[in-house]
């Protein structure tokens, strides 16, 4: 890969800059702190400015309201939003999962109907896969979709579903055919969240956030207009899905990385603690770690410009974060010594207890070694 920008890239990350110096709110607060509603409404503002200046789906083709930029002018804006400690826009899911996945597999009224609210913030997207005995194993599914002509009806359950209960859309995987092999038969569905028969209880994290959501779905009706690809062909749909979901993730996890490593010195530092060796070498480690990281981050990118889909190296990407940023949080923590055990000691706590979550979502890091052993390594599968 070649790391030097050219002209143009570099006169677009100058604009990026500009504007996100004359525009980043103030520093943004956890929801837990600003309140779950206000930090949404905030959220949802900041989507909307952003899509009004034309930064929301910047790869994206402009018959779909993106700007048609490249895969590099994407990643830039990600580097520096990061950098600049600029808020993500409320509709991370379906930006990162949703858009991509209708434009792959959409139908051109469904591409018409689904993507310009999905930019503007005025729909959010949920993903409804994991039920509570299939997370990590997604094809022993039990939520089913029954084909009734004209529509299907929807009976399960969905668990750890992030913003689902601000969500008009969620994406939904369901089983409609039994089969001998669990990843066929299934069927992905767009559900409108307003359906009636849809019941969402909140989880509430250790942090104290409700940010994840049980979903219960009861005799909910979705017309076959909110079929996503082909009926019992859901599981490829699926992979798309998550290909997405790690593939776009990874770079900016790394970009996070680094700002991350950079605040834990910057703390040691504060502390008084930056000359004691063992310190040192913890913050060494992590930083060795982070660039290791970004490497590897680029050589996605490079793999993604040269055939236009993510491919399973964004397992590498996510695993290898969620298990450093684990342990970036508790080298801060440990620092503070016995006050890092007081709950409002500061960012740095919240940040310790939501990183417990890192080796679960998008991908359990059990999972993902499998993926990587499997469809990067080419090692025999694991049963």
């Amino acid at each position: 890969m070649d790391f030097e920008l050219s002209p143009t890239e570099k006169a677009f990350r100058e604009e990026v800059r500009t504007w996100l110096k004359a525009n980043v709110p103030a520093e943004a607060e956890e929801p837990e702190a600003a309140g779950q509603k206000e930090w949404i409404d905030k959220r949802r503002a900041w989507q909307k400015k952003l899509h009004e200046a034309g930064y929301v789906g910047i790869g994206w083709p402009k018959e779909y309201g993106g700007r048609g930029a490249t895969l590099m002018e994407q990643l830039i804006f990600n580097q520096e939003t990061i950098a600049a400690r600029a808020p993500q826009p409320i509709n991370v899911i379906g930006l990162g999962m949703g858009g991509p996945v209708v434009i792959t597999h959409g139908t051109d009224e469904q591409k018409r109907r689904y993507l310009e609210p999905l930019l503007s913030a005025d729909e959010i997207w949920c993903q409804g896969f994991s039920e509570p005995n299939a997370g990590s194993d997604l094809s022993a599914l039990r939520t089913r979709a029954e084909d009734r002509g004209d529509h299907y009806v929807v009976n399960g359950q969905k668990v750890w579903t992030t913003l689902a209960h601000v969500a008009k859309w969620c994406m939904l995987l369901a089983r409609e055919k039994p089969a001998e092999n669990p990843r066929a038969g299934l069927t992905y569905l767009l559900v409108d969240m307003e359906s009636p028969g849809i019941e969402v209880r909140p989880l509430v994290q250790i942090t104290g956030d409700a940010e994840f959501n049980e979903i219960f779905f009861t005799d909910v009706k979705v017309p076959k207009s909110q079929l996503l690809g082909e009926a019992g062909e859901g599981w490829a749909v699926a992979m798309t899905t998550l290909l997405h979901e790690r593939g776009t993730l990874g770079m900016a996890l790394a970009t996070q990385a680094q700002v991350t490593i950079g605040e834990v010195a910057e703390h040691a530092r504060k502390l008084g603690r930056g000359g004691e060796r063992l310190t040192r070498q913890r913050i060494a480690q992590h930083q060795i770690e982070a660039r290791a990281l970004q490497l590897n981050g680029y050589r996605a990118i490079t793999k993604i410009m040269k055939d236009g889909i993510p491919g399973p190296e964004g397992s590498l990407m996510k695993m290898m974060w969620s298990e450093l940023n684990q342990r970036m949080t508790e080298t801060a923590i440990d620092l503070m010594g016995p006050f890092g055990q007081v709950r409002d000691g500061g960012s740095w706590q919240y940040s310790f207890l939501r990183s417990r979550a890192n080796t679960i979502e998008a991908g359990t890091s059990e999972v993902l070694r499998n993926i990587i052993a499997e469809r990067v390594l080419g090692l025999p599968r694991s049963r």
